[in-house]
């Protein structure tokens, strides 16, 4: 199953990886991105794995945890889309995931 980056989510993961690394923990920042590719790469074969979203609470939209953060995705009959990445102590509005 291919799974996709919308350009929010990559930017939101880069500006995690900014964060830690200006931190003075660069080594940590590349480890934190690798650990969080291969989460993201986990999906592909079970791609229901995570919970549904209870804040939008529809079956496609998707999330898994990783080191604090909160991964949400779609998930389709052909692909998995990855919407958003971000910190579990932000809010999220179903406006965040729609469809618009």
């Amino acid at each position: 199953m291919k799974i996709q980056w919308s350009p929010l989510a990559l930017e939101q993961a880069e500006d995690a990886l900014d964060f830690i690394a200006a931190q003075g923990r660069p080594g940590v920042a590349a480890a934190w991105l690798e650990g969080l590719s291969e989460r993201v790469r986990g999906l592909a074969p079970f791609p229901k794995q995570g919970r549904v979203v209870p804040e939008v609470g529809r079956e496609e939209i998707r999330e898994i945890q990783y080191e604090g953060f909160r991964v949400l995705y779609r998930v389709s009959p052909s692909w998995i889309g990855i919407l958003s990445v971000r910190h579990g102590r932000q809010q999220l509005s179903p406006e965040a995931v729609s469809d618009d």
